[in-house]
Parts: C-alpha cells; structure tokens; sequence
C-alpha cells in the first residue's frame, strides 16, 4: 500500500468514512476447534491476567508473547503485518492507533464491540475512534494527570494548593522568595507525553483532518498559551529547567529541593523509586485549571487492546479484549498482576483500587479523587507521526530550557517537522 492511500484510508477513518479497501472483517465461522490467538504485549504479569481467560474459555486460547514497548512494538507489528503475520491482538499505545490505522494493520471491531463505549470516559473512547465510527481497540489503561505536591512543605513555607495556573506561577514565586533554592518544580523536555498532556488540558487538538487531507496545530493557540506559561516560568527562573528521570531530579524529589510534580496517575510508582524517603510526605491533587472551577485534565501514557486485521479470529480476539478491559475480574487482576489505572469508569475506584497506593497512606480516598479528575479527561487528536512531533520536541525544547530563552521557536519547529515529515511520507496536508 503506498503512502497516497495511507492518507486516504487514515483521513477517511477520522472522517467517519468507510476505510475502503483498508482491511478485511473475516469471522470465526471459516475455523473449526478452538481457536488460539496471540496477544504481543508488554505490560507486566499480562500472562497471570491471561490465564484466567484461559481457564474459563477453553474454546479460545490466547497466548501472550511479551514485547518492547513504545515505537519497537509499533516498527515491529507494522512490519509483521506487511508480511501477513501480525499477531491475532496488540497493545497499542493510543498515540500509535493512528500509525497503525494508516498502515492497514488494525481491524474495525465496532460491530463487535457494541455497547462498549458507555464503560470509557468519552475523551479516552475518542482515541480508539479516531473520532469516526469505526473502532480500532478498546482501553486498557489511562493517565489522567494531576497535581502531585509535599503536604510538609508547603505547610512550612506557608504556601496554599493552586488551583489555576495562575495560582500555580504565584505559588512558585512564592516559593522562590522564601526559599531561592528550592523549586515549585521543573519544566522537562525529555518527555513530550507531559507536555502533550497539559496541552489537551487547554484544549489542543494536534491532528485532524480536512476532507482527506491531515490539519496540524501544534502551533494553535491552546498549545501556545501552555508553552508561554512554561517558557514564562523558565525564563524568570521561577522554577527550574533541568529534564525528568535523571539522578540529580531523583535527588531534588528526595531531599525537597523540587517540592511538586505536574504528573499522571501513575506517578506513585515513580516516586516511591525516585524519592524513597519521602513516603507520606506527598498529596495529589486536580491539576491546576485554566478557568477556575472547571474539571479538565489531559492523558499522559496510556494503552489500548487491538484487534489486528491478520486476525482468522476476529470476533473471538474482540471478545478477549471486551473481557481482559471491561470484567470485573479482569480489572481487578490487571490493577494486581500489571499495576495499570484501568480505563474503565467502573474499576477507578472501589474494588482493587479501594485502597490508597502504599506510597499515599495519608490519603485514603486517592482513587475516589483520581476517578473524578479522570471523569474531565480532554479528548486526544493524534496523527501518523507522532514519534517525529516528540523527538523534534524533545531537541527543540531542550535546548530553549536550557537556553531559558522562551517556548515560541521551539514550538514553531516541532510544528513545521511534523508537516513537512508528513509531506515528505506522501500525505495530504491542509494548509
């Protein structure tokens, strides 16, 4: 398939247009005996989930082959697919559900799969639609963002939880006045999932599509407004420029010299290996709001269940992913075996997720809260070069961080490599 009719059947699907020629439907009636479909995954202990499916559905084995995860797995299920051997089901990260639309590796399971989507937040629903009809895998896991801070801390120098980003920049001024060496927090440029996340909050939608052609707005006015009010921070010097996951941060986190983190759900993982002595010390809260007493929040990681469309197994392969991301029973074990936040509404709190992460034991109802933030959860709008907008980011902003020379020409470039790779692949772009 040449890239022409990539763009074609990509846009198509985003525009709620049939995907002509992009896939088949086969149904289990041509197969006989029990059915055994492979599952490539990487999410941790997805085996032990599997099992139970396995135990009670002996006319449909599935068979879990742990992978890479992030563009290994999305390289390696394209190619596996170009030779006619993709695997029966793949987790897919939702960034990736575009790629691999546009590469004629996932099927339309929405005729089976109907009724589903009353079980998702309709901004995590939107991302396996491609905001069209079709249906290209069904969420797994979810990463709502929110506002994690040192309760101690922030007793101590007198400061009060922001509840809007204005109150945020005043809350790390504040922070800097009474104690220069500390920081509210760090702006980092080695994860665009972040800043992805914070501009969806604001109400970016970076891909869509115009007819049959791809519309970018990295540079809209949503995502400008986010990278002025970083790159802002940045140059005064209010909080401090230095990337994520590095030694020296793990030590900022640890001894207090970085006193809050703007994360996801899943960040009590982190930072019980990132800073270990610091256990209880810690609150989460909504993150921070452009208008005051909204409910918004944008996604940072992530993950789906798709069906492929090498798939002999179609209706059985969405009848596992129903399963393994709507049963009680499967939540419950995927909250246990993988530690994931599950997409869905009903398994966000209660249940498996009932207690408090160990690393919160001074907040009891962390999950009831994280359910609620979830609830305003801003649609994501990807495209099929997601990997070239987040490694230009990831240049271009680390070097205006570090530079403290503001965000405009670090975003205008991410902006103008994403239109001219999707160009140069051969696809449709609206001016």
């Amino acid at each position: 398939m040449n890239h022409r009719t990539v763009a074609a059947c990509t846009a198509a699907a985003l525009a709620a247009a049939a995907l002509t020629g992009c896939g088949s439907s086969d149904d289990d009636s041509a197969a006989s005996g029990p059915a055994e479909l492979t599952y490539w995954a990487w999410a941790p202990g997805m085996d032990k989930v599997v099992a139970l499916w396995n135990e009670e559905n002996p006319d449909v084995k599935v068979v879990v082959k742990k992978q890479a995860s992030g563009d290994d797995l999305v390289t390696k299920t394209i190619t596996a697919a170009k030779a006619g051997e993709a695997p029966d089901l793949v987790q897919a990260e939702y960034q990736a559900l575009p790629t691999l639309v546009g590469n004629d590796v996932l099927a339309d399971i929405s005729g089976e799969v109907a009724g589903a989507e009353k079980e998702f937040a309709p901004g995590v629903w939107q991302q396996v639609t491609l905001g069209g009809d079709a249906v290209y895998a069904l969420p797994q896991d979810s990463g709502p963002m929110m506002f994690y801070y040192r309760h101690d801390l922030f007793e101590e120098y007198g400061l009060t939880v922001p509840t809007t980003w204005e109150e945020f920049a005043d809350t790390a001024r504040a922070l800097k006045e009474k104690a220069p060496e500390k920081d509210l927090t760090t702006f980092s440029s080695n994860d665009a999932g972040l800043f992805a996340g914070l501009a969806q909050q604001a109400g970016a939608r970076w891909w869509t599509t115009e007819g049959r052609k791809w519309k970018v707005a990295i540079d809209d006015a949503a995502t400008r407004k986010v990278a002025d009010f970083w790159g802002s921070l940045v140059q005064e010097g209010a909080i401090d420029n230095q990337p994520m996951y590095t030694p020296a941060w793990n030590k900022a986190l640890n001894t207090g010299k970085q006193i809050a983190w703007v994360s996801a759900v899943w960040a009590p993982g982190t930072l019980t290996t990132a800073a270990p002595d610091t256990r209880g010390k810690w609150a989460m809260a909504p993150l921070p709001q452009w208008e005051k007493g909204a409910n918004a929040t944008g996604s940072w990681g992530g993950s789906t269940t798709a069906v492929t469309g090498d798939s002999e197994h179609k209706e059985a392969a969405a009848r596992f992913a129903t399963w393994l991301n709507t049963d009680p029973e499967a939540l419950a074990a995927l909250v246990r075996e993988s530690g994931i936040y599950p997409a869905a509404k009903a398994a966000q709190s209660g249940g498996a997720l009932s207690q408090a992460p160990e690393f919160f034991p001074n907040q009891p109802d962390f999950y009831e809260q994280a359910a609620e933030i979830a609830q305003g959860t801003a649609p994501a709008a990807w495209g099929p070069n997601v990997n070239v907008a987040y490694s230009t980011f990831k240049d271009a902003f680390s070097k205006a961080a570090k530079n403290r020379s503001g965000f405009d020409s670090a975003l205008r470039t991410m902006h103008e490599a994403t239109v001219a790779d999707l160009r140069k692949q051969g696809f449709g772009v609206a001016e």
